[in-house]
């Protein structure tokens, strides 16, 4: 649903999924959106993580699967995203994440767009690579400092969805959220002032020492620090 939400998990899957090649695009990628595209249309296999920006208007051969981790605002955009696969006559699947709160979003999709769906059960052998993403933010602050902002996206998106009455905000399990994003801390945003998190344990570690790997932005950042001192 949001740029930030691209690049932090498009950097995840770059270290959990090996001999995959993996690509992240967004509408805040001026220049580079179009060699991306290009680059990625010319693979003989491999995983977008994208934005709206790709949900329509754009042709990629042989997609065999969309996947929707965020459902979308409007049911046209739940189409249109379908309809990057099974192009031309080409067969693909599509999945749609949904809470089971949010489950009337099928009911709603078949009304809007004659869309009938059927539901996968959840997999039963998947692999837990929260703690690996942990591991990833407690060694580079970039991670770190994505995963926040990626949170603060979603939780901002989810608030302004179109379909408000299917899409509560005040609904939503923070705990459950943050550990999904592998946060290390609950972040300070206007949406958790004055609320408990009982089921969230944050690290133990003081998140200022989390160093960037990169020694230049690291060298900034120390900069800054001593100027606030």
């Amino acid at each position: 649903s949001t740029c930030a939400c691209v690049e932090y998990y498009g950097k995840a899957l770059e270290s959990l999924i090996r001999q995959v090649k993996i690509m992240s695009i967004h509408g805040k990628m001026k220049h580079k959106r179009n060699k991306i595209f290009t680059e990625f249309r010319k693979l003989p296999g491999g995983i977008l993580v994208c934005t709206d920006v790709m949900a329509r208007g754009i042709d990629i051969p042989e997609v065999h699967w969309v996947l929707q981790y965020d459902p979308p605002s409007s049911a046209s955009a739940f189409v249109h995203r379908c309809g990057r696969t099974a192009r031309i006559g080409n067969v693909g699947s599509a999945l749609v994440f949904l809470l089971p709160m949010e489950e009337s979003y099928v009911n709603f999709l078949s009304i809007n767009q004659k869309c009938p769906m059927q539901e996968m059960k959840p997999q039963t052998n998947v692999l837990d690579l929260l703690p690996k993403l942990k591991s990833m933010a407690l060694a580079d602050r970039a991670v770190f400092e994505k995963g926040m902002k990626a949170f603060v996206s979603y939780v901002q998106a989810y608030a302004k969805h179109e379909c408000n009455l299917i899409f509560r905000k005040k609904d939503l399990d923070f705990a459950s959220l943050a550990r999904g994003f592998a946060l290390l801390k609950m972040p300070k945003m206007p949406e958790l002032r004055g609320k408990c998190f009982p089921d969230f344990t944050p690290v133990t570690v003081n998140t200022d020492s989390i160093s960037f790997k990169d020694k230049n932005r690291e060298k900034q950042r120390q900069k800054k620090l001593e100027e606030q001192r």
